[in-house]
């Protein structure tokens, strides 16, 4: 069974960093284009950041570029997002998501950002 679970999420205040981590099983990481997608409250889901299969390309949406850094290690089957100088409206769910010819969703995990 695919699985793919975000982890590393919780509550931090403006200014500070986080870093999470999305274990993936059950198909072929290693060609696998991954991204990491978040929801906001009340919506839709947003992609932020997308890293190739190999992990030598990475694109990420201009608000948060320069402070959030994709990566992999497909060694460990695992994708990080390493977040800094976080900010109130970075709030929301993330997930890990991504394809080797077909789709997967990954669970997600909250990240809080408030004084």
């Amino acid at each position: 069974e695919v699985q793919l679970q975000a982890s590393g999420g919780g509550l931090v205040q403006p200014g500070g960093s986080l870093t999470l981590s999305c274990a993936a099983s059950g198909f072929t990481f290693g060609s696998a284009a991954m991204t990491w997608v978040r929801q906001a409250p009340g919506k839709g889901p947003e992609c932020i950041s997308i890293i190739t299969s190999r992990g030598d390309d990475t694109y990420s949406i201009d608000s948060v570029k320069g402070r959030f850094t994709i990566s992999r290690d497909n060694a460990k089957n695992t994708l990080y997002l390493q977040m800094n100088s976080l900010k109130p409206e970075d709030t929301g769910v993330y997930y890990c998501a991504g394809s080797d010819g077909r789709a997967y969703w990954g669970k997600g995990t909250q990240v809080t950002v408030s004084s």
